[in-house]
């Protein structure tokens, strides 16, 4: 089961040329600057925009060369920046007009499909209120709601959390975690927050001028060190985890990971429960020998992959293997020459911060 999705289409100054394959659950995360093609891609998909190409969604077509399904007649949900509800109708009629337009009725899955939808994304408080009443990530939620009413087989999300202050957006984003672990259909998310496709994503298109300059699962498209787009401050390392040990006196927990484990501030998330791991390449350094008179408890043996150039000529960006798992490091050129690290190398990291995302 896949999205199978092939468009081209030109505009004066502007180009859309992309051959994407991606997965038929979970979350798609569509990345790059602003202006790389991304909501254009969003829009192509959904019919909005009228490319040349193909389009089939989990065994069935959409769009090639001899048919065209209008937007309408797509069993999709779009999600866009701003919630566009009816400012004229309470929370509770809103979902209604989602659900009168599902895709798929059976007169005994709409109620339940409903509750469960409603107790998913915690709207039963907020029926009777009317968008106004209601903060942006709230109004968010009912809009998400909505859309997963009309029974689509594909969830478009066009930068849902682009209109929210910071504090707004780190309390919306459990609700779209949420929505990634109950959901049985492929979800596409535009956005150009490295911090949010760390959290959300499963799989990563990273696009530029129109293109998909690289695609694949999360953890191993973020490792690499030959993208042409640069994530600068935010390039780093994504992986899977579970929770392990939380140590009550200093307040960390033990987190193990395929390569080893590592001490992180505890969060308060149960013992046993899967987490996402994050790690920046700017609190990653290296040393030839294990060195443990230092402040920094996770120190973990590894092999250098391969290092490439960064950005500014002073740096190098280092990727390097822990076990099953690849992280990146960055340091100087002249670091890197001292410590001869040529593919192959034994050496270890010493990690100075790790933040769970999820």
């Amino acid at each position: 089961m896949s999205v199978a999705a092939r468009f081209a289409l030109a505009w004066p100054g502007f180009a859309l040329d992309v051959d994407l394959d991606l997965p038929g659950r979970g979350v798609t995360a569509l990345f790059g600057q602003s202006g790389c093609g991304k909501t254009t891609l969003l829009r192509c998909i959904a019919g909005l925009e009228r490319g040349k190409g193909r389009l089939a969604v989990n065994g069935e077509t959409w769009q090639d060369d001899a048919r065209f399904v209008p937007t309408h007649q797509r069993p999709l949900g779009y999600v866009f920046q701003d919630a566009r509800l009816f400012a004229h109708l309470d929370v509770r009629r809103n979902l209604d007009y989602g659900a009168k337009r599902a895709f798929r009725r059976t007169a005994s899955a709409d109620s339940s499909r409903r509750d469960a939808i409603i107790e998913l994304l915690g709207l039963g408080p907020l029926l009777v209120r009317m968008p106004e009443r209601l903060s942006g990530g709230e109004q968010q939620r009912v809009a998400i709601a909505r859309a997963l009413l009309t029974a689509p087989r594909l969830l478009l999300m066009d930068e849902p959390l682009a209109s929210l202050d910071h504090a707004r957006k780190h309390e919306f984003l459990p609700w779209l975690e949420r929505l990634r672990d109950e959901l049985d259909i492929p979800l596409i998310y535009v956005s150009h927050a490295p911090d949010e496709v760390a959290r959300l994503a499963d799989h990563i298109v990273v696009m530029e001028a129109g293109r998909a300059v690289a695609q694949g699962p999360l953890a191993e498209t973020l490792a690499r060190i030959d993208l042409p787009i640069r994530l600068g401050e935010d390039a780093g390392a994504v992986f899977a985890a579970r929770v392990a040990e939380r140590d009550a006196e200093w307040h960390l927990a033990r987190v193990e990971f395929a390569g080893g484990e590592l001490w992180v501030r505890d969060n308060g998330t149960a013992v046993g429960r899967d987490v996402r791991v994050r790690i920046l390449a700017r609190d990653v350094s290296i040393a030839n020998s294990r060195h443990d008179d230092v402040s920094i408890m996770n120190l973990l043996p590894a092999t250098v992959v391969a290092h490439g150039a960064e950005d500014h000529p002073s740096q190098v960006l280092v990727q390097l293997r822990v076990g099953e798992t690849l992280l990146l490091g960055r340091l100087t050129r002249r670091s890197a020459q001292r410590l001869d690290l040529a593919p192959g190398r034994a050496v270890w990291v010493q990690i100075k911060a790790v933040a769970l995302v999820g």
